[in-house]
C-alpha cells in the first residue's frame, strides 16, 4: 500500500475520532511534503 493510500484510511479514521478539519489539513500538508521528498513509496 502506498503512502497516499494509507493517508486516505488514516484521515477517515481520525475524522471518525473527531479530529478537526484544520488538524487533518495540516497532517495532509505534512504528508504531501513527505511524498514530495521520498516519493509515493510502498
Amino acid at each position: 500500500m502506498k503512502l497516499s493510500e494509507i493517508w486516505y484510511h488514516y484521515e477517515a479514521d481520525n475524522r471518525i475520532q473527531g479530529f478537526s478539519p484544520n488538524t487533518l489539513k495540516a497532517y495532509g500538508l505534512q504528508l504531501k511534503m513527505l511524498v514530495s521528498d521520498l516519493g509515493d513509496i510502498d
